[in-house]
Order: C-alpha cells, then sequence, then structure tokens
C-alpha cells in the first residue's frame, strides 16, 4: 500500500431535461445526429461503467474507489485514435511519430539541446544511476534518453486526467480491449493511494516522469530511493530505476548498443528492410554494408543479429537494430521514437550526430499510402495492413516493387510510385 493523502474530486454528469425538449431547428437535429455517440446516452453510457464493475472488483478494486472514480465520466472526444463516425479510421491525432517528418521528429537541435542536458543530468544523478546499472543491468545513457524523449526530463507537462483518457479510449477508442486493461489498472492505482491530481497523462494515459501506462505501474514501479513509496512522478530515482525495469523486463540485453548507422549498398537497399530479414551482420557485411563512420566491424559485432531499418527510405540514414532497438519498441512502438532514444542515448555517452543527412521528405496524403497499399496488395506483394501509414513493412514492400520494377530504389511512397502501380493494375487488369 502506497501512503499517499488521497484527494479525489467529484464530479457530476449533466442529464437530459427541458433543453433538450425544445432544440426545434432542424439543423441542430441534424448536427446532433451526425455526431452522436454512445456517450450521448446515458442509459448506455451507465450500463457500460457498470459492466466494468465485476472485473474491477476480481482486480481488488473497491466499489467505493470505482464509484468515485467514474462518477461523472464524460468521454473526451478530442482524443485520437477513437472510433467515431466521421473520423478516419487511420486518425493519428497527437502521435508525432506518424504525423511528423523523420528529419523533424529527430530534429538535430533538439536532439543536442537534450543530449547537453541530458549529460549535466548524468553528473548530478551520477549515483542514482550507477545503483541502476548494478541492480537492473541497463547503461545510464539509455534511461536518461527515455526521460529526455518522454517529458523533456520533466519540463513537459501532460495534459489529461488519466481516468478520463483511458476510459474515453475503452469506451470509444480502436482498442477497447487493451485500454479496458489499462482502466482497471488505473482504478487500482487509485485504490492503492496514489491520488487522482497526480494522475496527468498523455492522450493515451501514460504518466510520470518516464511516462508508464497503468499496467506497466504495477509490473515495473521501483522504489530505488527507499522511502517506501515508488514516485515515479516526482522522484527522480524511482522513475528512471521504474524505467530502467521496465526495460529489463522487456528483454534488455546488458552491455549492447541498440544499432549501427550503416551505408547502403546496391545489394542491400532498402527494401531488405525489416524484422522478417533478420540475419547477422556478417551476412550483411558480405552484401557490403559498412558502418556510416567508417568504423570496421568487429568479430563481436559480426556475430550479433540485425535488421535494417531506413526510417526515411532512401532519404535519411540506415541502421543495423539489435535486440535493445526491439526493446525500445516494446517500450513505445514506433521506429522513429527508438531510432530517436537510441541516438540520444549514444549523443549522451559523448557520440555525435547521424553521418547520412536527413532528407526534406515529409508525411505523405494518407488516402495515397492507403492506395499504394492496397494496390501492392492486389499485386501479391505481402502488406501487412492497410492503414495509411509509412511503417516499416510499407517501406520493405514500395522497395521491392521498385527493385522488380527497375525503379529507383527509395522505399518511400511518392507520387511517382502511386502513378507506376496505377498504370501497372491497369495494364494487368482483365479487359
Amino acid at each position: 500500500m502506497i501512503d499517499w493523502p488521497v484527494t479525489l474530486p467529484r464530479r457530476h454528469r449533466s442529464k437530459p431535461g427541458i433543453l433538450a425538449a425544445v432544440l426545434a431547428s432542424a439543423m441542430a437535429i441534424v448536427a446532433a445526429a451526425a455526431v452522436a455517440t454512445p456517450a450521448a446516452a446515458d442509459a448506455r453510457l451507465d450500463a457500460w461503467i457498470e459492466g466494468l464493475w465485476p472485473d474491477a472488483k476480481a482486480a481488488g478494486v473497491s466499489r467505493a474507489t470505482f464509484d468515485k472514480a467514474l462518477s461523472g465520466f464524460t468521454p473526451d472526444l478530442k482524443l485520437p485514435d477513437l472510433d467515431l463516425p466521421g473520423r478516419p479510421s487511420n486518425d493519428s491525432r497527437g502521435q508525432a511519430e506518424f504525423t511528423r517528418a523523420p528529419s523533424e521528429y529527430l530534429d538535430r537541435a533538439y536532439l543536442m539541446r537534450l543530449a547537453a542536458t541530458g549529460r549535466t543530468l548524468a553528473a548530478e544523478h551520477r549515483a542514482t544511476l550507477e545503483k541502476i546499472e548494478r541492480e537492473l543491468g541497463v547503461d545510464r545513457y539509455s534511461v536518461l534518453a527515455i526521460w529526455g524523449r518522454e517529458t523533456a526530463f520533466g519540463h513537459h507537462k501532460l495534459p489529461y486526467d488519466a481516468i478520463t483518457v483511458v476510459a474515453t479510449q475503452a469506451y470509444l477508442g480502436r482498442r477497447k480491449d487493451m485500454f479496458r486493461t489499462e482502466l482497471i489498472a488505473a482504478l487500482k492505482m487509485l485504490d492503492s493511494g496514489v491520488p487522482r491530481s497526480l494522475m496527468r497523462a498523455s492522450w493515451a494515459g501514460a504518466m510520470g516522469l518516464t511516462q508508464f501506462m497503468p499496467s506497466e505501474y504495477f509490473k515495473h514501479a521501483h522504489d530505488l530511493d527507499g522511502d517506501g513509496k515508488t514516485d515515479i512522478w516526482h522522484s527522480v530515482p524511482d522513475a528512471l530505476a521504474s524505467a530502467a525495469s521496465q526495460l529489463k523486463g522487456k528483454g534488455w540485453v546488458a552491455g549492447q548498443t541498440w544499432g549501427y548507422e550503416v551505408k547502403l549498398t546496391r545489394a542491400a537497399d532498402c527494401g531488405f528492410e525489416g524484422p522478417t530479414q533478420e540475419r547477422p551482420i556478417s551476412e550483411w557485411a558480405k552484401l557490403g554494408l559498412k558502418r556510416a563512420n567508417g568504423k570496421p566491424w568487429t568479430d563481436a559485432q559480426l556475430a550479433l543479429n540485425a535488421y535494417m531499418m531506413s526510417p526515411a527510405g532512401g532519404y535519411g540514414p540506415s541502421f543495423l537494430v539489435l535486440e535493445n532497438y526491439k526493446v525500445i519498441r516494446r517500450y513505445n512502438m514506433s521506429d522513429l521514437y527508438a531510432v530517436f532514444v537510441g541516438n540520444l542515448a549514444d549523443r549522451i555517452a559523448g557520440g555525435g550526430d547521424f553521418v547520412t543527412p536527413w532528407g526534406g521528405m515529409g508525411p505523405q496524403k494518407t488516402r495515397n499510402i492507403e492506395e499504394i497499399q492496397q494496390r501492392l496488395q492486389a499485386l501479391g506483394y505481402d502488406v501487412e495492413k492497410i492503414d495509411g501509414k509509412v511503417g516499416s513493412n510499407t517501406r520493405k514492400v514500395i522497395g521491392q516493387y521498385e527493385r522488380a520494377s527497375n525503379l529507383k530504389v527509395d522505399c518511400w511512397p511518392s507520387d511517382a510510385v502511386l502513378d507506376h502501380v496505377r498504370k501497372t493494375a491497369s495494364r494487368e487488369s482483365p479487359r
């Protein structure tokens, strides 16, 4: 039990009243229908909340905590990733990894500023970081990089109430089952004594200095400072140790880096990207891949398994990534996030910039990406899903198509690629 003073405000849901009966305007009626969601029907929302109770009770949540937390709950319809009428199925608002160009997300000036702050904090928290390395086996630079990426070392203030966020996502989101689990865990946090006022969160419900989902809190929160509380909000030792514990729990390999920037070759272009094409670095070396910084491969490195990652296709750096890269992605399922954290860790440790510059390719139109995915899938390419996002699999299959079509292999969903696949589909369609 955490010894927090619990002070939770009670909110009240407004009920349909006389005003609803006098809304005679046809335009108002049409508008109300256009945005109608389950949240508009109190009875349905009440039934959904009550349907949560058996799971919450089984998890050990008290009825008093349950009622107090969800009394007056109103879904936040401005959150991204909701399944609402009229909202695109691939809505990614708020997700910087999907809405910003790689060159913008991996902004050099921002990385440099974070790295400078990270080096200062490495000296300030030296004893804490040494203890984390001894007890949890995660290097100080990676832990600091997580902190830097997640909340800019605590300077970024989280804007949402965690209960509202996870409840909204559980009720109206596209990943209802996942967020139902997170909501139950968030209620457990309240029941354990964590005050709701502390539970400020991202749009997805992550909390604290290093952004913990509620379910991860009970698995990996770590009281490193020994004060009897696990404070991921204010205690730097607890927050960093908790992040390290989560990385360790997801398979962190002590003493190993995340990956190496490489120079691609015609024999190993960006169409070789992705975890399905993982192989020993010795095999990549036979295809001509060399480290971008000019350093030779060591025997130990050649024995490691790695796969290629080209976040900007042919318009930026490419990497051979190792197991710890996968672990960082399990912390946040984004390739750009993992590259950011890995490179920031390198910079804090004294490393420099990417050797290959990031190109100026910005986010492509979602509908164009979806069409490319659909057409390549129809042509027999292994497209995992039609989602309008430029992920690793999409870049890979575009590169494979470009290679097979004797085009420039840049692995990017450009207008030129879209035009070419349209023409290919037209030629191959039955007359």
